[in-house]
């Protein structure tokens, strides 16, 4: 694996100056702006192989270290990032990281992936699951005697709990175990994990990284040269690479990210609020309300609110179908944090926790108009 990691200088760039120039090519005569896209599944080599060098398409590919190269400078990392074929193929990377018969430690809301593929280990007997609330910080200090790992979700998936990572890190640090979060629903924009104590950071960058619901991929970060090693030997024997085109989308995705949460962000903060007013809804889940139960834990490890919230719809599952049939703008579908705004009920899901309402919509905020949007969403929700 081959890395201009950026050090010096670029690691004093501001997150907004650093998604548009990290990851990019020397600055030399004629060279061009953005690094190529480099098709291949083997490279030329003699002799005995020695550390360091690329080998074979599954190890590594030159299209894939600009992207982890920029994405571990928005995590504030010290190795690089490493790139997967999908969200889920980083996190089953960073559950091998637990010993067999371990302990997991699991938000009961999480992404469902994440809590399906969990639970499959589990009944596999290679580790267990205990599943806990984020939310409740005692209660999740409780579970951690014996734990191996603890997983974090900070907004959860969907029900937006808001966890208090750097006191759970600590605890789970002290209880011997280790730490991942998934950062996806907040981004290293709004979310710095390693800094609040997390030992791996988990995306799904088919969301918000890559930014246009065109690729699906996943990714890793950490600043231990050990479990760096040890997520690189996941990814490399059991054949989770990344397509090189797919993760120069992502890089070129990369680039708008500030711009992409700004706007997605101040718009979620806006339809809270608004939603808030209409009858038809019931509650509404967002951490920047100040109502919100996790509004000052939010606000005090978060840069903003993130671009998801949820709505509770009066009339249960049916009135909410009702809504996502209804809208015209808001488009309804699984995934979120493309530039375009997404409308779900997680009910619909068969494996989603039984948990999670059956009228709770999940709104992922893209980046059109603030006026269209909700001109769309309250015809719906009022009809």
């Amino acid at each position: 694996m081959s890395h201009t990691f950026a050090d010096g200088p670029a690691a004093e760039l501001s997150p907004e100056t650093l998604v548009v120039s990290a990851g990019r090519p020397p600055r030399e005569h004629d060279a061009p702006v953005n690094p190529p896209i480099v098709l291949t599944s083997t490279f030329f080599g003699t002799g005995a192989p020695v550390p360091g060098e690329r080998g074979y398409g599954r190890y590594s590919n030159p299209t894939w270290d600009p992207f982890e190269e920029a994405l571990a400078g928005l995590e504030g990392a010290d190795q690089p990032a490493l790139v997967f074929s999908s969200g889920l193929a980083a996190v089953m990377a960073a559950l091998s990281l637990v010993p067999p018969g371990g302990v997991v430690v699991m938000p009961r809301h999480s992404y469902q992936g994440s809590l399906l593929l969990a639970a499959g280990e589990a009944e596999n007997g290679r580790f267990s699951v205990r599943t806990v609330d984020i939310a409740d910080t005692r209660g999740v200090i409780a579970q951690l005697d014996g734990a191996s790992l603890l997983w974090l979700e900070s907004p959860t998936n969907p029900m937006l709990e808001v966890a208090e990572i750097a006191v759970l890190a600590d605890a789970a640090h002290a209880a011997g175990a280790l730490v991942v979060v998934d950062n996806t629903f907040a981004t290293p924009l709004v979310t710095q994990p390693l800094a609040l104590g997390a030992d791996v950071v988990v995306h799904s960058v088919t969301k918000y990284l890559a930014g246009h619901s065109d690729v699906v991929l996943g990714a890793t970060v950490t600043s231990d040269p050990d479990l760096l090693a040890r997520l690189l030997r996941y990814r490399s024997l059991h054949g989770a690479v990344a397509g090189p085109f797919e993760v120069w989308l992502a890089l070129r995705g990369l680039r708008t990210l500030a711009l992409r949460i700004e706007r997605s962000q101040a718009t979620a903060m806006e339809l809270a609020r608004r939603l808030q007013t209409l009858p038809q809804v019931e509650r509404v889940r967002y951490p920047g309300l100040p109502d919100d139960p996790g509004h000052s834990r939010a606000a005090a490890q978060m840069n903003g609110f993130g671009s998801i919230l949820c709505i509770e719809v009066a009339g249960g599952a049916a009135a909410a179908e009702k809504v996502t049939e209804a809208v015209n703008l808001w488009l309804p579908a699984t995934s979120l944090g493309g530039v375009e705004s997404l409308i779900e009920r997680r009910r619909r899901q068969p494996g989603e926790p039984h948990t999670v309402p059956e009228g709770l919509l999940r709104l992922s905020t893209g980046i059109e108009n603030l006026a269209d949007l909700w001109k769309d969403l309250e015809q719906a929700l009022t009809r």
